[in-house]
């Protein structure tokens, strides 16, 4: 499955401001484009939320040959309970080791050269302290399973992933649709994993043509289809097509067609004012406030 490729994975942003402070500042990550909306996500996208929402995607480079992070902001939701089903994402970046120190951002050393922090919302990223490489510093993206006999069959057998690595001591094995993406790895839990509020999904593109094969065989095998191919849309950008799934734990899962995707993820030059402005016009909290009323805790 080499024409496929991992994109992306969503995380709640319940304090845009601090979040993307984290993503740029801290990681060292750039803005890629920025988009708002005024109602929910036919493949909620946003969640289980009906109401304006933005979409910010940031990472080290185009989404074309990078791993990224989409931050879903909804503007009445300030909190997010979080689940044991994401367990990091790992990036290597001395230079991301060193902002955190400068700026006081909490670290903890968990093994020789690699460090463990939190995101705004308490999500779990470990950065390798090692020169950034040329190419993606993501590595890769930890998901909590209860069974890893039964998700690894469904991820490699069902979604055509390829086994990299196993590790019995650990209770992990680590996948892919090539060696040079970023990594997926499952982790056996030993339990039931639970998604909270916050739970994310992680997202990957094939050709078009292979969308409605993809839902097919889901069907075939009584595995489960969230959204069944729909079309989104984007205003004054490429509309795509899109199948969401659920693993046998319940971790999302979006098919994008590639085509298309890649014309609707080029790089907006102005991303980050758009982003900018956004916050600056954002008065939710203030409108809260003076209502003396707090965001919802999701």
């Amino acid at each position: 499955m080499a024409l496929r490729r991992a994109l992306h994975f969503v995380f709640k942003a319940g304090d845009r401001t601090k979040t993307a402070a984290f993503y740029r500042d801290i990681l060292g990550m750039k803005v890629l484009r920025h988009e708002e909306f005024e109602e929910g996500c036919k493949a909620t996208c946003n969640g289980p939320y009906d109401g304006k929402w933005s979409k910010t995607m940031v990472g080290f480079g185009p989404e074309d040959d990078h791993f990224v992070a989409e931050l879903t902001y909804n503007y009445g939701v300030g909190e997010y309970q979080l689940g044991n089903d994401f367990l990091g994402l790992t990036l290597q970046s001395s230079k991301a080791v060193s902002n955190a120190k400068s700026l006081g951002w909490p670290l903890t050393k968990v093994g020789d050269d690699l460090y463990l922090l939190q995101a705004p919302g308490g999500y779990p990223f470990y950065l390798v302290d090692k020169e950034q490489p040329p190419s993606d510093p993501v590595q890769k993206v930890c998901l909590g399973v209860s069974d890893l006999q039964i998700s690894t069959h469904y991820w490699t057998a069902l979604l055509g992933m390829k086994v990299l690595e196993r590790n019995e001591e650990k209770k992990t094995v680590l996948m892919g649709f090539t060696d040079t993406q970023c990594k997926l790895q499952l982790q056996d839990i030993g339990g039931k994993v639970d998604h909270g509020t916050a739970f994310g999904r992680v997202a990957f593109s094939c050709p078009r043509e292979q969308l409605p094969d993809l839902e097919a065989l889901m069907k075939k095998e009584n595995q489960k289809i969230l959204t069944p191919l729909v079309s989104l849309d984007t205003p004054g950008k490429a509309t795509v097509e899109v199948v969401i799934l659920a693993d046998p734990d319940g971790h999302e899962i979006c098919f994008v067609g590639d085509e298309a995707f890649r014309q609707l993820s080029m790089v907006d030059p102005k991303g980050n004012d758009l982003l900018d402005k956004a916050m600056a016009e954002d008065k939710s909290v203030e409108w809260f406030a003076k209502h003396n009323r707090q965001k919802a805790a999701a």
